[in-house]
């Protein structure tokens, strides 16, 4: 890998592909270490001083007095996410009580800019500063001043308190990632505010389009522009320049061709760490393995510079996604390989090369079939700006795009927006609870397809969350539009008391939110599934999970006894207080939490009156169909049931799109529960026999 070599790569604008390069690359390596703070010497004040934003500080708080919504459009590195609470709170916007609210789309990124913002002010973490997220609340009811929050939470404070009373501005960051909760507090607020005229909305993001934004808020219906509600406020300056990179040839294979990228940065770069985008976690792993191989390699070779290889990824457990963060010694590279986890907020100390495979994975929501999975498609044009933008943070950087200048332009402009891509069950059951019995005239920023729409509608209705009027039902709506949990999941652990076995219900419902519960390392996967047999029965993956939650309480959550048998000791240990968190709002509920012991079909006739919508029969092909739809599913490769004899009739918890549609949390069931337990949603009887029956009603 000699700097001789043509490279991969050219900058638009050079004299040929690959000659400013070579130049560039002509120093050799820097014997410098890596700067993760310029400014590290300076007192904190002096730091906030030196970013783009805080020259800007006064127009801020004046244009937020002069109007009702203020949309900020600050490229990646200006200081927005972690200044402007700040100065929000020195202006006295959190006086008397008020608390500033700033949501963040992922819930790493709510800890990690809480986190940050409580060092700058010299608070603890906690008491003025504070964060909420998902089964994790680090905040005072008294003290905290400023609350970060991830969106789904927002939801839950409106819900809590429909015009927000306490909250004096609230602060929507990275708006351009358009989550489902995102687009729905933003219809929330647009509703708030006629009510409330004294509440004040930031939206903030690097990449948005920010008339359209304006649009949506502004109140304003004359041509009079002085009575506008809603303004633009542009920050412009990234910390530092990035010179952007495309392929000459595009690469057949992104993952081999990410690894071979960083490979090259190392060896021809100057010092400075790698953040590599993939798709999701096995990409992720796979890069990271092959790129461990390859720093054991230059470490017996005694290369100047020793590399450092992590991954970032949303399953990842906390301890593990933090250890990003920490900087590296002297001669030594860090290198990420992440999803788009690290795309938006989230700031890892040294960034100075990207390597962007142009990919990123979307959920993706079919509403004839009423499956929703996971697809690899291509990132749009503001996705790859904001993954480029990641290496101005701590110097000029450069980022390196595995495809050719050509593709880069006919990608989309932007990412379809979640709302219109996504099952709409919760989007529907949160509105109806926060007392919007007309959604279908909701105020949406982006309108969901009608299909969608209608497909929510029907599941609800199944469920019994809706009447037939389409209102909400007491209990049993109100309650599951209170549990942090799908619908499915709020059905099971609501009705699990009627099967005297709510203790397991709850074990279910908090081991489902831990992704990959068996851990299978490089090199030990026959002594990783061996230790997953012991746990294993040939009811499903349901029963499994209730099995190894029991041997881990009764090894009194030993984290030696995890690593002996394969498991995610972090993960388990989360799934505890998940639990504990269910537990009270059962008994909020008064719901009885009992067991029902060794009781096995209790618990699967519990599951199927939850799930009973995701049913499928194995088919005479070797596949498995949908019940309602004749959709064909497979078993995962990860599944307790993914054997040679797998049986008749199953549920699942959901669907992932690889190669094919794969059933992940899968249950055995017998058919005559579906009729029993679901009597409205299943029939049996041939089709002829069916169609008479409602010949026979009508």
């Amino acid at each position: 890998m000699s700097a001789t070599r043509r490279p991969l790569f050219w900058k638009p604008g050079t004299k040929a592909p690959g000659s400013g390069l070579d130049e560039e690359r002509g120093g050799g390596e820097s014997d410098q270490p890596v700067v993760y703070n310029p400014n590290v010497s300076l007192s904190m004040e002096q730091q906030r001083q030196k970013l783009p934003v805080f020259k800007l500080r006064n127009h801020i708080l004046y244009m937020l007095e002069r109007y009702q919504t203020l949309v900020i459009v600050g490229e990646t590195g200006c200081g927005k996410s972690t200044q402007i609470p700040q100065y929000l709170l020195e202006a006295g916007w959190a006086a008397e009580g008020h608390v500033v609210g700033v949501t963040q789309p992922r819930r790493v990124a709510a800890v990690t800019v809480a986190t940050r913002v409580a060092e700058e002010r010299g608070a603890i973490l906690g008491h003025e500063v504070g964060y909420t997220i998902r089964f994790d609340d680090c905040s005072d009811t008294t003290a905290t001043r400023v609350k970060f929050m991830t969106d789904g939470m927002m939801v839950r404070e409106i819900m809590a308190d429909p015009l927000l009373k306490k909250y004096s501005v609230i602060m929507l960051d990275e708006a351009h990632e358009r989550t489902l909760h995102t687009d729905i507090i933003m219809g929330l607020l647009r509703k708030i505010q006629q009510k409330r005229d004294d509440l004040k909305i930031i939206v903030a993001s690097a990449t948005l389009d920010a008339e359209e934004m304006r649009d949506f808020f502004n109140r304003n219906d004359s041509k009079d522009e002085s009575k506008d509600t809603a303004g633009i406020l542009t920050i412009e300056g990234r910390m530092f320049p990035v010179d952007v990179h495309y392929c000459l040839d595009p690469f057949p294979n992104y993952v081999k061709g990410t690894v071979e990228t960083v490979i090259k940065i190392h060896h021809n770069e100057q010092s400075g760490d790698v953040l590599a985008f993939l798709t999701g976690q096995e990409e992720v792993e796979t890069v990271v393995s092959l790129l461990i191989d390859e720093a054991k390699r230059l470490y017996k070779e005694k290369h100047p510079m020793k590399m450092k290889v992590l991954p970032m990824y949303g399953s990842l457990p906390a301890s593990e996604q933090f250890k990003v963060f920490e900087r590296t010694p002297q001669n030594t590279r860090k290198i990420v390989v992440a999803t788009n986890i690290a795309e938006a907020s989230i700031t890892i100390n040294g960034i100075v090369y990207i390597v962007e495979c142009g990919f990123v994975k979307l959920k993706a929501y079919h509403p004839k079939t009423g499956i929703e999975s996971l697809m690899v498609t291509p990132v749009s044009q503001a996705s790859a700006n904001q993954r480029a933008g990641r290496a101005g943070r701590v110097r000029a950087g450069k980022a390196f795009r595995l495809y050719t200048e050509e593709e880069y332009d006919k990608l989309p402009p932007s990412t379809v927006p979640e709302m219109q891509r996504s099952d709409l069950a919760p989007v529907i059951l949160q509105l109806k609870a926060l007392g919007i019995s007309n959604v279908l005239r909701f105020h949406f920023l982006s309108a969901p397809p009608a299909q969608n729409m209608i497909r929510g509608l029907e599941l609800l209705y199944a469920l019994g969350a809706l009447d037939e009027n389409g209102n909400l039902t007491y209990p049993l709506g109100l309650q599951m539009a209170e549990f942090p949990l799908t619908p499915m999941f709020a059905k099971m652990l609501l009705i699990s008391g009627e099967f005297k076995c709510s203790e397991e219900a709850i074990t279910i419902a908090a081991m489902s939110q831990i992704q990959n519960i068996f851990v299978s390392p490089t090199g030990q996967r026959k002594a990783a599934d061996s230790a997953k047999r012991k746990f294993s029965v040939e009811e499903g993956d349901h029963i499994t999970l209730i099995n190894v939650y029991n041997a881990f309480i009764k090894y009194g959550q030993n984290s030696e006894w995890c690593h002996e048998n394969f498991l995610n000791y972090k993960g388990l240990k989360r799934a505890t207080e998940i639990r504990e968190q269910l537990i009270r709002l059962l008994k909020k509920f008064k719901i009885p939490v009992v067991s029902c012991e060794d009781d096995v079909n209790a618990i699967r006739r519990c599951i199927t009156s939850g799930f009973f919508a995701n049913a499928a029969k194995f088919h005479f092909t070797g596949e498995y169909k949908t019940v309602r739809d004749d959709t064909p599913l497979y078993i995962h490769p990860t599944s307790v049931l993914f054997t040679e004899s797998p049986p008749q009739w199953v549920v699942f918890n959901e669907v992932v799109q690889t190669t094919k549609y794969y059933m992940r949390d899968v249950t055995v069931i017998d058919p005559s529960w579906l009729c029993e337990l679901a009597p409205h949603f299943y029939q049996f009887g041939t089709e002829r026999e069916i169609a008479a029956k409602r010949l026979k009603v009508t």
